[in-house]
């Protein structure tokens, strides 16, 4: 377990709102998914121009899970296939070695 000195805090703004978070990785990756989030949450609000803050959030969320799912479905795929070829080549290979 992480102990409180290990993390850092570092300052982002997401939609004109200053957050101070706590980070124990890399303090430039913390900015760089704030900054996403900041972004997509603006591109939203200007699609949905009468959306108050919470509603928006909600979409921006809504849009990252959707992405997450996503990915998460494409590395099981890849994974299976990976798993997939590894079985053939390992037969492929006790077949020329026997």
């Amino acid at each position: 377990m992480e102990n409180a000195a290990e993390r850092k805090s570092v300052r982002v703004t997401i939609f004109n709102q200053t957050y101070s978070i706590g980070v124990s990785g890399d303090p430039a990756e913390a900015e760089e998914v704030a900054h996403t989030v900041d972004e997509l949450m603006t591109d939203i609000a200007a699609q949905a121009r009468h959306a108050d803050t919470a509603r928006v959030a909600v979409m921006a969320a809504l849009n990252l899970a959707g992405q997450l799912r996503t990915l998460k479905r494409e590395l099981t795929d890849m994974k299976t296939r990976v798993d997939s070829k590894t079985r053939e080549f390992s037969i492929l290979l006790d077949q020329v070695i026997e």
